[in-house]
């Protein structure tokens, strides 16, 4: 009697196993697979300008990371206010109903790009509290979770400057990779993450670098550096979270696979990004060899920002690979390069006007600040009523071009 006793215990423990595992996506050769074991392939879109606002989002030129657009705003309306701004900003350009609409014109992920200061005391969008950044992501998980939509997280600006240009708001270097100290601030950053997360289900991995090492510098020197670096930051995700898949992008933009060897986890994606090339399968056929030569799963993590004839082509490229891909971006000012888009507010023009004026010292910033402040405010307050998801407007065409389907 033991004997079976102990035999249906083990049966019942294996069967936990499994079905616990089978909870997380996995990797099985080339293909991602789904909390059901079953292939997976991502189709959606990037959050992109919520947690990590870009200058071209707002329609300004030379302010054009996060840094530069809060001094911007702090310029115009003074560092209250710009608090004031962010802070509301967080909480209204992307929300419940956002999520619910993603999921209903047929979604199945997004790709969220964050910004590594959210977890520090560093001053970011309003705020120094180093727990903010998981206030902001425990509540988009809860709404992912209520819609049955997965989700990536993405250190799109990592400490010290991972790319060197404005999308990692740094200081025009990859600092990142010559200095221990940012990056040990960065494995800690995605340890804390990923022992917060780490039986999260919803949530399908972790894109460790955004964009890493730009192409403006030498790559002779740098490349070599990449690898070794996920792969420590990997060891610490590892010693908290065993369930989650990892995403490596590759140098110059997520563009370069030279730099990648044998892969060194048995959970790796490799993500690409492509932008303004031809639609056709030979500007990825390098990603598909690479992933033919080393039996692992590819993804394209941003494409898009063209007309609705070049997304649907690439799309359909894409998917003909056997390809997930989240197109960037979700929403965008007065733009039909998105899903969704909205109005530039009234008296907006004079705050693109100064954002987009050079200013070189306190002089130049005096001459050209507007005169009328509170015309700036309501400016502002507008941009954040404009963008609020019942004044978005559909871009019903490039939605089509995705094989989605506008709501009705």
């Amino acid at each position: 009697m033991l004997p079976k006793i102990f035999a249906c215990f083990l049966f019942s423990v294996a069967l936990n196993i499994h079905l616990s595992a089978q909870q997380f996506f996995n990797t099985k050769g080339k293909t991602i697979t789904g909390p059901d074991g079953k292939p997976f392939y991502m189709k959606g879109t990037n959050l992109g300008n919520w947690l990590v606002p870009e200058g071209y989002m707002f329609k300004f030129n030379d302010a054009s990371s996060p840094r530069l657009i809060n001094r911007t705003i702090s310029e115009l309306v003074g560092p209250a206010a710009a608090k004031d701004f962010w802070q509301k900003f967080l909480d209204v350009y992307v929300t419940a109903e956002d999520i619910h609409y993603l999921k209903e014109i047929g979604m199945n992920s997004i790709r969220i790009p964050f910004n590594y200061r959210l977890f520090t005391n560093e001053y970011y969008m309003g705020s120094s509290d180093p727990a903010r950044g998981f206030t902001y992501l425990d509540r988009l998980i809860n709404w992912c979770k209520k819609e049955k939509l997965y989700l990536l997280l993405d250190m799109h600006c990592a400490p010290g400057g991972q790319t060197g240009d404005n999308i990692d708001d740094g200081y025009g270097y990859p600092f990142l990779f010559e200095s221990e100290k940012d990056q040990a601030t960065c494995v800690a950053i995605w340890k804390r993450i990923a022992a917060h997360y780490k039986d999260e289900t919803i949530i399908i991995g972790y894109d460790l670098l955004n964009e890493p090492i730009a192409h403006y510098f030498d790559k002779e020197k740098l490349n070599p550096l990449l690898e070794p670096l996920y792969k420590k930051i990997t060891a610490a995700v590892r010693t908290v979270d065993k369930n989650h898949l990892i995403f490596l992008g590759g140098a110059q933009w997520n563009s370069n696979f030279e730099p990648f060897g044998k892969p060194f986890d048995s959970k790796l994606v490799y993500t690409f990004h492509k932008y303004w090339t031809s639609p056709g399968v030979e500007v990825i056929q390098d990603y598909i060899n690479f992933g033919n030569k080393h039996n692992v799963p590819l993804y394209c993590g941003e494409t898009g920002e063209n007309d609705d004839a070049w997304v649907e082509a690439f799309r359909k490229t894409m998917d003909s690979c056997k390809i997930g891909w989240h197109f960037w971006p979700y929403k965008k000012l007065d733009n039909t390069a998105g899903i969704v888009t909205f109005n530039r507010p009234a008296g907006y023009d004079s705050v693109i006007a100064y954002a987009n004026t050079p200013k070189k010292n306190f002089e130049d910033i005096r001459k050209n600040q507007p005169s009328n402040k509170d015309e700036i405010k309501k400016a502002l307050e507008g941009f954040l009523e404009n963008c609020r998801f019942k004044n978005c407007i559909q871009n019903a065409g490039y939605i089509k071009a995705l094989g989605f389907k506008p709501k009705a």
